[in-house]
């Protein structure tokens, strides 16, 4: 086949793509028209255009403190291991260190399930606020923890306790941030706006692990181990303020502030987080369901790539500190490059194909990607890193549009913050922890790319029970639109879609 006849056959599939989504968009709108009370021109909600551009800066913000957390955390793993288990050996030491990042997991969904429904009930905005300072302290007394040698295990014992301060934050950050923007996004423009917060999250990653690597280059391993290791984590602090500052000055969402006008939400306030808990896993378990698997699908291989890809390249590949640093931030840099675009795509001819594509590509490379990782010279894994960069973009963008479409306004954030803590808590955070252990054990160095491979399935399994929401309204909200001009189109196709159903 010539590329002239490729290039025709691909612009015939995103059309065909893009016509399933407009006939679902006026589908969906004849509804809103049929139901009581029906669609009117003032229902539809005219975005605030400057609000809509501080939302999304003060969400994306968020994710980038939490991830360049992340980021210094895995660059740093080897040398937390030698300042805070300095007696044990050098496999132990990752382990040790491992399971102490997986601590914070642990502690996840006990922050969703109070976050979330807190969410739901006093506002996004609060919610976040109090999670970004929380996130901003915990960061930072990480930095001030005295070192084994000091206070010995008392040392470990406070980074643990800092993490899990940190993990139970975050356990509200992420459902609410998703929340918070696409609440506030117009429809037709969800996947792109949403990509940002995905790109605040590669964005902080990046500048995590650039940090570290700037300091293990200019200060050397001995000065990194005695003082060195802690200048990322109290860089993290000022972030937080900002973050909080942006965060204080928004309004609550649309969708929520709606919401507190009809009747049932209003009976709503006095409904306990236990009663919102059952209804969720009752009455939305389906959805909670693909949320779990979608959120399996992304975060198994993020963490795969940000946490536990340089410690493959150190410990099991034998490769310079500085070579694996570099290579997993092409990863990153990838990402950041084409996320808002793939974001975009995502608008034009779906989520499900888009993370379909993902999860395709990631079954059929992940393997041949980690073979590529055990050539010497940097080139072939330097192609690896790319590919893996962009299934990972696969993933991240259309993620911020997709989950919040599966659950109404009145759950939405404890909905999403339980499905997606309760998955990144059992198989994302947990990753570099049992990888490492498996490899461990079978001295298999493709162990890895199988797991990744499971994980396109179980996201393939997913995909195929998700319901296409690109262009269409949130679910139980009336469309969003950017100009008064889209609401009288919106609503005069609405009308004409009613007559012809």
């Amino acid at each position: 086949m010539s590329n002239v006849q490729r290039n025709d056959q691909t612009t015939r599939l995103f059309s065909r793509a893009s016509q399933g989504l407009a006939e679902s968009r006026l589908r969906a709108l004849a509804a809103l028209i049929r139901r009581k009370p029906p669609l009117t021109e003032e229902s539809i909600t005219v975005v605030d255009q400057p609000m809509l551009k501080r939302a999304i800066t003060a969400s994306a913000l968020g994710n980038t403190m939490e991830w360049f957390d992340f980021g210094v955390y895995g660059y740093l793993a080897a040398t937390l291991g030698k300042v805070f288990y300095p007696d044990a050996s050098s496999s132990a030491q990752l382990l040790a260190t491992f399971a102490t990042f997986a601590a914070a997991f642990v502690v996840r969904p006990l922050g969703g399930l109070f976050f979330g429904p807190l969410g739901d009930k006093i506002g996004r905005q609060k919610v976040l606020a109090a999670t970004m300072i929380m996130m901003a302290v915990g960061t930072f007394l990480v930095g001030c923890i005295p070192s084994y040698a000091s206070i010995g295990i008392w040392a470990p014992i406070l980074l643990l306790i800092a993490r899990m301060v940190q993990g139970f934050s975050t356990g509200g950050e992420y459902g609410g941030a998703t929340t918070f923007i696409a609440e506030y996004s117009p429809d037709r423009r969800r996947g792109f706006l949403g990509s940002w917060l995905d790109f605040g999250t590669f964005v902080g990653y990046s500048l995590g692990s650039l940090t570290v690597t700037v300091l293990n280059g200019w200060l050397g391993e001995e000065a990194m181990i005695d003082w060195g290791w802690r200048i990322p984590f109290f860089i993290a602090g000022p972030m937080g303020l900002i973050g909080l500052y942006l965060r204080m000055k928004l309004e609550d969402t649309p969708a929520f502030r709606k919401q507190l006008d009809d009747h049932e939400a209003k009976m709503k306030q006095n409904e306990s987080a236990g009663r919102e808990i059952g209804t969720i896993f009752v009455r939305f378990w389906r959805p909670l369901l693909i949320c779990i698997g979608l959120v399996l699908l992304y975060n198994v291989t993020n963490y795969m790539i940000t946490a536990y890809l340089p410690t493959y390249f150190t410990d099991v590949i034998g490769r310079s500190q500085l070579s694996a640093d570099l290579l997993v931030l092409a990863s990153m840099v990838v990402v950041v490059l084409i996320i808002v675009g793939v974001g975009a795509l995502s608008d034009k001819i779906g989520r499900r194909p888009v993370f379909a594509f993902g999860a395709v590509m990631q079954i059929i490379v992940a393997v041949p990607c980690f073979m590529l990782f055990r050539s010497e010279g940097i080139w072939a894994p330097a192609v690896a890193c790319v590919v893996f960069g962009v299934v990972l973009a696969c993933f991240a963008a259309p993620t911020a549009s997709t989950l919040p479409a599966l659950f109404p306004t009145s759950v939405r954030y404890g909905a999403l913050s339980i499905g997606f803590n309760i998955a990144v808590s059992a198989f994302g955070g947990t990753t570099p922890l049992y990888t490492e252990a498996i490899v461990k054990a079978t001295d298999n160095t493709l162990v890895p790319g199988f797991i990744l491979m499971v994980s396109g399935v179980i996201g393939l399994v997913a995909v195929k029970y998700l319901k296409e929401s690109a262009g269409l309204p949130l679910n139980g909200s009336p469309p969003q639109v950017d100009t008064t001009d889209e609401a009288a189109e919106t609503y005069a196709d609405a009308k004409e879609a009613a007559l012809v159903g």
